[in-house]
């Protein structure tokens, strides 16, 4: 079973609840400023005026935000979340713009079939307890030719690079974190234990595959980071 399961699920979300003060600043760091351009390059053309979006594992909002922005700010946005004081930290802005907040995980959404025109994961969907699970509600959700976009860490098929991502996340990503925030940083050293549960990229292309009709699948810094649409 590809996901955390719900006991280190459980762990994660305490420490995620425990960096919400940091979180955009060591993301930053620690992505070695990479974060917004790749959220940028999945959401361009995937989003469009007078849509419907789900952000999924939203946060306090970084998808919602670019999301408006690429829609002129024309778009009625769902930010979905397990974390209640993640939502309580969205932006007035985004509450103001047609922005309607739930929380709940991945795998059992409150929202019925075939209603949003794009789901949004970034940098969330490697948290899901059960990822096809996952997969398949947000699969769910979307209209037909609607769009999921992810934007998360990859983990390479190539070996030698797969090491080196593995060697970063497990050594020099708490290094990072530590300068950029203090010893509230040395949290985000859990990223690596939601990384050794995470699919290889070709294992995520073919579970997508699974479901959706299309798939246009990016790699970016050796495959340690993936940005994907899979279109209903």
């Amino acid at each position: 079973m590809s996901g955390l399961g719900s006991r280190y699920w459980t762990e994660v979300m305490e420490v995620l609840r425990a960096i919400i003060p940091v979180y955009d600043k060591v993301n930053r760091v620690i992505s070695l400023g990479k974060d917004e351009e790749y959220r940028l390059q999945g959401i361009r053309g995937r989003v469009m005026p007078g849509n419907i979006i789900l952000d999924a594992g939203s946060g306090y909002g970084n998808m919602s935000r670019l999301a408006l922005v690429e829609a002129r700010g024309d778009a009625k946005v769902v930010m979905y979340d397990p974390l209640l004081e993640m939502l309580a930290n969205v932006k007035d802005y985004l509450l103001g713009s047609q922005a309607a907040l739930y929380s709940g995980v991945f795998e059992y959404m409150p929202f019925r079939e075939g209603i949003f025109d794009a789901v949004l994961c970034g940098y969330s969907l490697r948290d899901s307890i059960h990822l096809q699970q996952a997969i398949a509600e947000m699969h769910r959700v979307l209209k037909i030719g609607g769009r999921l976009v992810i934007i998360d860490l990859g983990k390479p098929d190539n070996p030698i690079l797969r090491a080196m991502v593995s060697v970063y996340l497990k050594y020099f990503l708490g290094i990072f974190a530590y300068l950029a925030a203090g010893k509230s940083g040395l949290k985000f050293k859990t990223l690596y234990g939601t990384y050794l549960r995470w699919p290889k990229n070709s294992e995520l292309e073919s579970m997508l595959n699974e479901k959706f009709s299309h798939v246009q699948f990016d790699r970016g810094m050796i495959g340690g980071a993936v940005i994907i649409a899979a279109y209903k």
